[in-house]
């Protein structure tokens, strides 16, 4: 083997694992190609600009590999692969392009887009000659040999219960940029993600999970740069086994690693665990006019979905240009192999998969059934963590909410928008309405799944704050370049008649009492709720719907709300104290409608008409079907504790009324309790009540309200 010279000794190495392992000794480089005729090693560096190759002889099974003895953490490399450009067979090789690892665990510098990135002529405008041959090395970022040991002291994973978990869905970035108590240095990073008054925070919230937004190491789209913007949300993954860089505190090179762990140390020593939102679906290499970094030089055809009429483009189910290839093995195996390194290597506790019905296209049709779930259920390591799933894509048939397997809990679609419709005031859909509530049994009972199986969230990432969901009937995505013309298009919301920003109190209050409506839904409805990171104190993005490219004050968090809006931040914590402290808010099985036990108990549930009385069928499609009364017996809770003890709780009566015009509501007869003490009326600015009425009497809930009743001990 040549090797150039001040290269260290070469010796054969391993095929598995692949990536760069460093072993206390040296380091073992692997990676996978089965279109390559020659392999290169690059040892770049630190300064990124000249390299010593070194060529990989030793191949199995299309897996070119070498250990090279000395060399450890903090090397800069790349490889150089070798093979046929040819687009119309799918092959696009091109050896002046310094390729990224597919496996790598930390990235060092940026990339400078230029015609060096392309394995085209820019100039060129059918774009399907040769490869000009122009060198990326120095052009774009590298990659880099990581420490692998980490002590983690006594990390223990919470392993909280499904049913016993509030998720809270935040950016790294955005939640901490602009945090008073935080070090200027940290904000911004995984550091100050962890630091005590982020905790504090999401503990008084009683938060037990944060849904991290993309932090895979991802690309800052070329037209988003030229436009003088940033892919703020990081859907734009290039590397699956590293923390992005920029979100570290650290600036030494695969600094970002040991930082990530420590965050994750430390959010468990809290009791509070870490899902991470993954991207396996495609990758930032875009489409066949993208730049080369990293897959398409190394093999294309085995990592992309290319079209089967012509292999020169790309197969796009994901709407970014490309789909990764999930029926190929190899592809399959990195997906996996990067699943299991979080968990074991980074201690993550889930994942939400982005687009997940991406990863069941085996042909064209979505087959939950596909290759990909398949090995997650057979998988000792990641069937044992939270898998949720985004359970649509933008190809046909792609919406696949329910249809997921039984390991799988899902992003209900389905709840946000019969819960947005409900609030504004749909009379038809009274009925879904009580299905959402209830855990949707519609969707998952029949796979052999819990209440919990559904992610309930009425705002997330993508689209409205909360705020602005009932502030705006129309999108303001102006900033984005785009002429308003991306993003969601229809709002299911109600704006109380005035578009926009507005000084009027009376306006003011109506907007936060609808938000205290809705949120005190998503936390008494069986399921798993998420929240949306600033929506308890009433964060804006003025009417933005899509700020995925808006890494500003107007997608951070504005932590001076917490004193501006104190009230929407008591009565967030308030109802989800509520939900944490009565199981009957968080059930393990979906109601029956019947007796438990048998006998004369009243029954688990029961919908009463506002005037006290069992509603009938034709109640169901009455034109009252804005207000209903729901009784839940926490005397009738179906499982055990975890000692097989029986679970006793309170009963609760939850008084809804989206109508315009307040309504009297009759508690029913002794046979549920003699009196009632209502703990939450949405009426209130902080949820507070001392209302207190005994069986048979009336209860005024005004328009757009929900009072929440607990039975009087």
């Amino acid at each position: 083997m040549v090797v150039s010279p001040g290269v260290p000794t070469v010796w054969p190495g391993h095929s598995y694992p692949l990536g760069a392992v460093y072993d206390g000794a040296g380091t073992n480089f692997a990676v996978f190609s089965e279109v390559a005729e020659r392999v290169e090693l690059c040892l770049i560096d630190e300064a990124d600009n000249t390299e010593s190759r070194i060529g990989l002889d030793e191949v199995d099974g299309y897996v070119w590999h070498a250990y090279l003895p000395g060399v450890g953490p903090g090397q800069h490399y790349g490889f150089r692969v070798h093979g046929p450009f040819d687009p119309a067979a799918g092959h696009r090789c091109d050896p002046s392009k310094l390729l990224l690892d597919p496996y790598g665990k930390a990235f060092h510098g940026d990339f400078e887009f230029g015609p060096q990135l392309f394995s085209y002529d820019l100039n060129d405008a059918d774009r399907d000659g040769p490869p000009p041959a122009l060198d990326s090395l120095g052009h774009t970022m590298t990659s880099v040999v990581i420490n692998p040991f980490f002590d983690w002291a006594a990390d223990r994973a919470p392993r909280t219960p499904y049913h016993e978990t509030i998720i809270y869905e935040a950016h790294v970035k955005g939640m901490t940029q602009t945090h008073p108590g935080i070090p200027e240095e940290l904000r911004g990073t995984y550091a100050g993600l962890a630091h005590p008054v982020i905790i504090e925070h999401l503990k008084s919230l009683n938060v037990t999970a944060i849904e991290l937004m993309p932090v895979h190491q991802f690309l800052h789209d070329h037209r988003l740069v030229q436009l003088g913007l940033r892919n703020y949300w990081g859907y734009n993954t290039f590397g699956f086994f590293a923390p992005h860089n920029s979100y570290a505190a650290s600036r030494q090179a695969g600094g970002a690693v040991a930082e990530f762990k420590a965050m994750v140390r430390t959010f468990h020593q809290a009791g509070i665990e870490v899902i991470l939102d993954v991207v396996y679906n495609h990758t930032a290499e875009g489409n066949h006019l993208g730049p080369t970094i990293n897959f398409r030089g190394i093999d294309n055809a085995a990592y992309y979905r290319l079209s089967d009429d012509d292999p020169r483009f790309y197969t796009d189910y994901t709407g970014t240009g490309n789909s990764l290839n999930a029926r190929h093995p190899h592809t399959l195996q990195l997906i996996m192999d990067s699943l299991r390194y979080w968990v074991t290597e980074m201690h993550v506790d889930g994942f939400r998969f982005d687009l997940a019905s991406t990863l069941a296209r085996e042909l064209h049709d979505v087959d939950r059934l596909s290759a990909f779930f398949d090995l997650v259920q057979q998988d000792p390591v990641v069937s044992q963590v939270k898998l949720i799933a985004e359970p649509w894509d933008v190809g046909e048939g792609g919406y696949q909410v329910g249809n997921f397997p039984g390991l799988w809990t899902e992003w209900n679609g389905k709840y946000r928008d019969t819960v947005r419709d409900y609030w504004r005031g749909v009379p038809e859909t009274l009925g879904e309405f009580a299905s959402r509530l209830t855990g949707s049994s519609d969707l998952y009972e029949a796979t052999g799944r819990r209440p919990s199986a559904s992610i309930n969230f009425v705002t997330c990432h993508d689209g409205f704050t909360l705020a602005d969901l009932v502030s705006y009937n129309d999108k303001h995505n102006e900033a984005n370049g785009e002429d308003n013309r991306d993003g969601e298009s229809y709002n299911r919301s109600w704006n109380c008649g005035v578009e926009g920003p507005t000084d009027d109190p009376a306006i003011l209050a109506l907007r936060a009492h609808q938000v205290r409506n809705i949120m005190a839904t998503l936390l008494v409805s069986q399921g798993t709720p998420m929240i949306l990171h600033g929506d308890e104190m009433g964060r804006t993005q003025r009417g933005n719907n899509n700020v995925y490219c808006q890494d500003s004050e107007l997608s951070w968090m504005d932590w001076s709300l917490v004193d501006k809006n104190a009230d929407l931040l008591a009565f967030t914590r308030t109802v989800t104290a509520l939900r944490s402290g009565h199981p009957v808010f968080r059930r393990r099985r979906f109601f029956e409608g019947r007796p438990i036990r048998g006998g004369d108990e009243v029954r688990d549930i029961a919908w009463l008409t506002p005037a006290g009385q069992e509603m009938t069928q034709q109640d169901w499609g009455s034109e009252f079907g804005r207000c209903i009364m729901v009784f839940l017996n926490g005397e009738a809770l179906p499982e055990p504790d975890v000692r097989g003890q029986r679970i006793i709780d309170d009963s609760f009566l939850l008084c809804f009324n989206a109508g315009e015009t307040p309504v009297d509501f009759v508690t029913p007869n002794t046979e549920y309790a003699q009196g009632w003490q209502a703990v939450i009326d949405t009426a209130d600015p902080t949820g507070t009540s001392d209302l207190t009425v005994a069986a048979g009497q009336t209860v005024t809930v005004t328009a757009r309200s929900l009072i929440i009743l607990q039975k009087s001990r």
